[in-house]
């Protein structure tokens, strides 16, 4: 079942380093260019991406155009080995805010 609603699903990637992405550093370009094309191939963009200091190391935005094509980009970038990815779905203001009127509609409704 496809969990595709219309327009492009927003996602937030926070990436650890592995042992082998941080023995491979000097490549780090190169990777996140094959990246890039890899989520263009899957029909998405990457939105922004950043260094990080922290517990993180990488944040990248997404669109996507479904939860599948995101699982099949973040398993592929997994099976490389050179992130550890934390996948979280993200909202914008006008979607969050769509959320919030439902859920008080839904209390008045209850009420």
């Amino acid at each position: 079942m496809s969990q595709h609603h219309g327009a492009p699903q927003r996602y937030l990637s926070l990436m650890r380093l592995t042992a082998k992405g941080l023995a491979e550093l000097g490549d780090s370009a190169g990777r996140r260019r094959i990246s890039e094309e890899r989520v263009a191939a899957l029909g998405g963009r990457s939105i922004a991406f950043y260094a990080l200091l922290g517990a993180y190391d990488f944040v990248q935005i997404f669109e996507m155009p479904s939860t599948e094509a995101m699982m099949q980009y973040v398993l592929t970038a997994r099976r490389d080995g050179h992130v550890d990815p934390l996948i979280l779905p993200a909202f914008d203001t006008q979607a969050y805010g769509g959320i919030i009127e439902r859920i008080q509609a839904a209390d008045i409704r209850t009420s």
